[in-house]
């Protein structure tokens, strides 16, 4: 049993594959944890044992054996209550409701982390707290990405696959990073400081591999429920240059915008060491990608939250400060027609992050000062 640590205390907001292992990953690092869902059944295996498995893999750092939890809870407020630090593990569907939900109970200097935000996920939950009339001094901030590769594989048992080496993380506003990063340490040495929210929320890559593989190979994932490799079989040439054009496009939003988005090709190349001079080249070259398969069914989060969570807000983004996102726009509309919705309605958008209306200089301020 590792030491018990004073500080941080964590509360993880989510009990979904991310949130049990960052659960169960913390407590076993000797930090106090608490964990919380809105719903009851996806958490009572957990309440019922006290604790979380943590099932032994090979890899190295990643503690194993029955990681026990204090609180396991549906109420909010009592969850939230001892921590310091709140990791939310919700898909980005759910920032807004986790935002409305704990803004009554934030306290002076709580931290809040988004596992990942997505595009603009610090942003509307720094929104929806501002007009709560949140008046305690929080952090709220952003991962580029969830830290761990896992799935829960049974009732209150978790495997953790991989564990990445390095993940920007920026705080709204940018200049309180440094505070945020320096408390994260005490568990995650793998999170470094990213510029700013804007710049981890452009540079998310999965708006580019997500929504469009999964609709120009909707046909396929119907006739064989998904029974072929995503990338590798889903990225043929011409799909891989539809995304070069999507990407170009998000590229585009965040130049008119002020800030510098990594290319598709860029983050291949820097997470994987794969090149090539095309993208369909470099993703040709990255072997982490093999015999990844595709999803059984076009309703997966590879449409469900990637459209909404990131093509709409990089698309809304783009009309507000001037740039156009003709090929964004055509997968958008294609997902809402497959799924039956409006998802220009349900995303985020300039202005439930709070951005609508601003000039550039504001805009900028917002990002690093937090004020327009």
């Amino acid at each position: 049993m590792a030491e018990k640590k004073e500080y941080p205390k964590f509360c993880v907001l989510g009990a979904g594959n991310g949130g049990v292992a960052m659960a169960a990953h913390l407590s076993l690092l000797g930090f106090w944890v608490s964990l919380y869902n809105r719903s009851e059944e996806r958490i009572r295996p957990i309440k019922l044992q006290g604790a979380i498995e943590l099932v032994a893999t090979d890899l190295e750092n990643v503690p194993h054996g029955m990681a026990e939890l204090p609180l396991v809870t549906t109420d909010v407020a009592e969850a939230i209550a001892e921590a310091d630090i709140l990791m939310v593990t919700t898909p980005a569907v759910g920032h807004a409701s986790v935002a409305e939900a704990c803004a009554p109970h934030l306290k002076d200097g709580q931290i809040v982390v988004l596992n990942p935000g997505r595009t603009g996920g610090a942003l509307e939950f720094y929104n929806i707290i501002k007009k709560k009339g949140v008046k305690a001094n929080v952090i709220i901030s952003e991962a580029q990405t969830l830290i761990y590769a896992s799935r829960v594989t049974n009732p209150a048992q978790v495997r953790i696959f991989g564990l990445k080496n390095s993940i920007p993380v920026a705080a709204l506003p940018a200049h309180r990073t440094v505070e945020v990063v320096k408390a994260l340490r005490h568990a995650y040495p793998q999170f470094v400081p990213g510029d700013n929210v804007m710049k981890t929320s452009m540079d998310n890559i999965g708006a580019i591999f997500h929504p469009a593989v999964t609709v120009l190979n909707a046909a396929r994932i119907e006739s064989t429920r998904g029974d072929f490799d995503y990338y590798t079989e889903g990225i043929t040439l011409s799909v891989a240059l539809v995304l070069e054009e999507m990407d170009r496009e998000r590229v585009k939003v965040a130049e008119v915008m002020g800030f510098r988005a990594m290319t598709a090709r860029e983050w291949l190349y820097v997470a994987y060491d794969a090149s090539g001079r095309s993208l369909y080249e470099a993703m040709r070259a990255n072997p982490g990608y093999e015999g990844i398969k595709a999803p059984p069914t076009i309703n997966t989060r590879y449409i469900t939250e990637d459209v909404p969570m990131s093509l709409v807000p990089i698309s809304s983004l783009g009309s507000e400060f001037g740039a156009e996102t003709p090929t964004i726009d055509h997968i958008i509309h294609l997902a809402s027609l497959m799924h039956g919705c409006d998802y220009w309605k349900e995303g985020r958008t300039a202005e439930n992050l709070g951005v609508a209306g601003l000039t550039l200089k504001q805009l900028r301020h917002l990002i690093l000062e937090g004020e327009v």
